[in-house]
């Protein structure tokens, strides 16, 4: 299959996905279109990680499918590494290797997966952690920085690859508040370049500033989704309104 410049980059048609007996999503169906901010809000355990991890195979649905960019996610391998190819992901925790420096942290992937020199490589690393506002930290290890450059880091790895996707999965929710700003101000920017994006997060002033649309999940289905100005200020169903009333001051 390929895509058209018609497609969605990111398709989901009625996706399931159980635990045991837990429903954890419930025939979610979802379009992202390239260049689009898609931010998923909702309460804890409403299914908003769960999706993020199927779009590129980390959790395999129990039913429906998931198209990225023309490829169809499914078991095969060759499908499941080009999606991964084209999807960076960013995580609560950053998942950093400790006993690796920045540089090479960044540059790991890339000389492993893209086959790239050493050279090339690092001059891509020290390009992207200028752009996320670290250069200096090139030869620190991950735990000589602070939470919020950690995450700049992660960022500038899956950055590395060059994705045409960039998932986030709560990025900010195990910083410290005064760096949540550094890492939402990156993320802001990459917005403004036109990277297409999925973000799971409750950061409504990220929502405001750079979401093309917000989608509420609760009980493992999408409730509600619209541009962020309307859902925030006049959310049409009962559950919305119960969620927003809690997290917007």
């Amino acid at each position: 299959m390929v895509a058209t410049s018609a497609d969605p980059m990111i398709r989901i048609e009625n996706v399931s996905k159980f635990y045991g007996h837990f429903r954890a999503l419930d025939q979610v169906s979802l379009d992202v279109q390239a260049g689009e901010v898609l931010m998923i809000v909702g309460p804890s355990g409403s299914g908003k990680s769960t999706l993020l991890r199927c779009i590129n195979h980390l959790e395999v649905p129990d039913a429906g499918r998931i198209v990225v960019d023309g490829i169809l996610v499914d078991n095969d391998e060759k499908h499941i590494n080009a999606v991964r190819a084209e999807v960076g992901m960013v995580f609560q925790r950053f998942e950093l290797f400790p006993h690796l420096t920045v540089i090479e942290n960044i540059c790991l992937a890339q000389q492993k997966v893209r086959r790239r020199s050493r050279a090339e490589s690092q001059t891509i690393a020290r390009t992207l952690l200028e752009k996320v506002g670290i250069p200096e930290q090139a030869q620190k290890y991950p735990e000589q920085l602070s939470g919020g450059q950690q995450q700049r880091v992660a960022i500038a790895r899956a950055l590395a690859m060059q994705p045409k996707i960039m998932l986030f999965d709560e990025p900010t929710s195990a910083l410290d508040p005064e760096m949540i700003k550094e890492v939402l101000d990156v993320m802001l920017a990459l917005a403004h370049e036109g990277m297409t994006m999925v973000v799971v997060s409750h950061e409504m002033g990220f929502a405001r500033n750079a979401a093309h649309r917000v989608a509420f999940m609760d009980q493992g289905r999408i409730v509600e989704q619209g541009p962020p100005d309307k859902i925030f200020s006049t959310p049409q169903h009962d559950r919305t309104q119960l969620f927003l009333s809690r997290i917007l001051h």
